[in-house]
């Protein structure tokens, strides 16, 4: 089975990167399913509606979800009528709209998508770590197959939760911090794994807002107003998993320095 999973999607200019190449990666790839995170979609901050139906017609089966996944009111309806928009599963509370894992049907096999948030550096959610092994044990089929979205801000945590599920899952990718890392591999046990897979969306802001905004906060230590640089060139960073008796994994980058014509 081959998994496209495609980075954090941000504002228009993400939109509009995703719906100019995910078709195109489709269509040479052959992925039997495609994830995107979409969970800055709506300029920054969450997902609507528009940007929801946006993803899915540029070729998303599943869409994932982060740190800003209630940032917009209407999430919580997406969440309670859509099996195919997660938002992290460790969110604490009873009665949290939604679910953290789905199981898709792909020909013969099973896949199980799992999102997850981490901790460390950011908002004191449940324990990812026991939340993924609740989620395995409602798994009730040991051939099915398990992909997780880690939504986490230290490439720690995302080592530390991927090695704590070598063997028991396909793969763990790393979203929130919208930079490609270069560490993907198999660990001892199987599980592919990659910290993080990048962002899709300016390539000329600083991870996705523009430079002025970001250059002032770092000038003056005061808070200011990140605004999403949604002008210029664009970008998209994914990879590619091959789960079955081996596994693989492949990260990848379109933009500028690197375009369509290197895939």
């Amino acid at each position: 089975m081959r998994i496209i999973f495609v980075g954090d999607v941000m504002g228009k200019i993400g939109i509009d990167t995703l719906s100019s190449y995910l078709p195109r990666i489709k269509a040479t790839l052959h992925p039997q399913v495609t994830i995107v995170n979409g969970e800055n979609a709506s300029n920054g901050r969450g997902l609507k509606a528009e940007q929801f139906k946006a993803i899915l017609a540029a070729g998303a089966d599943v869409v994932t979800l982060g740190n800003h996944a209630w940032d917009q009111r209407e999430v919580n309806e997406l969440l309670k009528n859509n099996d195919n928009l997660l938002r992290p599963a460790n969110f604490p509370g009873n009665n949290v709209p939604g679910s953290g894992m789905t199981v898709k049907q792909i020909n013969q096999e099973k896949l199980a998508i799992i999102n997850l948030q981490g901790r460390a550096l950011m908002n004191p959610l449940d324990d990812p770590f026991t939340k993924a092994d609740e989620l395995l044990k409602e798994l009730s089929d040991s051939e099915m197959h398990v992909f997780v979205d880690f939504h986490a801000e230290t490439t720690s945590e995302k080592a530390a939760l991927a090695y704590y599920l070598d063997g028991r899952v396909d793969g763990v990718v790393g979203t929130h911090t919208h930079v490609q890392t270069n560490d993907a591999r198999i660990l001892p046990k199987g599980t592919a794994f990659l910290s993080d897979v990048g962002m899709t969306g300016s390539y000329d802001g600083i991870l996705g807002v523009k430079k002025s905004s970001s250059i002032q906060r770092f000038l003056t230590q005061r808070p200011t107003r990140y605004e999403i640089d949604d002008q210029g060139r664009g970008q998209i960073n994914y990879c590619i998993l091959d789960i079955g008796a081996k596994n693989k994994i492949r990260a990848a980058q379109i933009n500028p320095d690197r375009p369509l014509s290197e895939l």
